[in-house]
């Protein structure tokens, strides 16, 4: 890759391998005792609680070996998992980092990206005002502007998890991934076609940017309206996702919220698994059928991510009586 728009296949993200080896924390497979078959894919234990500390830290890494990563460093817009991913990365590799948030964001996030080293400025009351000034930002002092999701780095970063899932799980069919904006399905997928996996995509029924995009044959508006939409809500998925979803064998599949959350509640009941509702997604698509498992067909759900507030997780219903 020598742009930042340009389309990623398998040698990308193997290129990714390399450069994200020593840094990000190898991903941990362990059995579901509930379908035969079913694999967890546990990378909610990533760096910064996402598979986003992937993408983050190749697109990093890889700037600065290319010798175009600036003195002023990387700027993003997002409060959100993207934006801890960069501040870590930046901070990895002793590179600036600006992350521009609503004036409406939470102290919590404001905190722990100061904590990562980042400089943070609250703009505006949406976040479209924070990523116009990120992108005024860039403009004035040559910062790189950096990307939640539709980035070839970051999605080559991204489908190194599926180069792990693959070596713990050589006989692997299906992989089962949430998607938002397609960062994650873009380097997924990439990898799964090369290995011959399927990709089970999975949207909820009121975030659906994927599934509308593939009936347009182009990324378009949705309106986004899920229990998810903190780390699901794009509005428009990236072209390389509606690429990816006519070149790989992939399953669009689409969950409602009511779903999402009691698989959430699932995870955390059964296993003491705390995730966000990104994460039950994924495994909501199996639990309910959704996404019908084969008789003998070998699956891995992505567990993608923990930045959640676990607090309503653990209830009285939930909690040990005693003994």
């Amino acid at each position: 890759m020598t742009g930042d728009h340009e389309t990623i296949d398998h040698a990308d993200v193997r290129a990714a391998t390399g450069r994200t080896a020593g840094h990000t924390r190898p991903v941990t497979v362990a059995p579901d005792d509930t379908v035969e078959g079913l694999h967890l894919a546990y990378e909610f234990t990533q760096h910064t609680g996402s598979f986003k500390a992937r993408g983050a830290i190749n697109f990093t890494t890889a700037h600065l070996a290319a010798g175009t990563m600036p003195s002023a460093g990387v700027v993003i817009a997002s409060g959100g998992n993207a934006g801890l991913a960069c501040a870590w990365a930046a901070d990895r590799c002793s590179v600036p980092a600006t992350v521009f948030l609503p004036e409406t964001a939470p102290e919590v996030k404001v905190a722990r990206l100061r904590s990562l080293g980042a400089t943070v400025h609250l703009v505006g009351k949406e976040y479209a005002e924070a990523f116009e000034a990120s992108r005024d930002f860039a403009a004035r002092t040559g910062a790189l502007l950096s990307h939640a999701y539709d980035n070839p780095y970051i999605a080559a970063g991204a489908g190194t998890l599926m180069e792990e899932i693959h070596a713990a799980l050589p006989e692997l069919d299906t992989v089962v991934v949430a998607v938002g904006g397609g960062g994650l399905f873009s380097g997924v997928a990439a990898a799964a076609h090369a290995h011959g996996v399927r990709v089970v995509a999975v949207e909820p029924e009121n975030s659906r940017a994927l599934h509308a995009a593939i009936a347009a044959g182009h990324p378009v508006d949705v309106t986004v309206d899920s229990v998810a939409a903190d780390s699901l809500g794009a509005r428009q998925v990236s072209r390389e996702a509606v690429r990816w979803a006519g070149l790989a064998d992939c399953v669009p599949v689409l969950v409602p919220d009511e779903e999402i959350v009691v698989a959430r509640r699932l995870l955390w009941d059964d296993r003491r698994l705390a995730v966000e509702h990104a994460a039950a997604t994924a495994y909501a698509a199996v639990r309910t059928g959704a996404y019908p498992v084969g008789d003998g067909e070998r699956v891995c759900v992505v567990l993608c991510g923990a930045n959640t507030d676990p607090g309503d997780l653990v209830t009285r219903a939930s909690a040990p009586t005693g003994g």
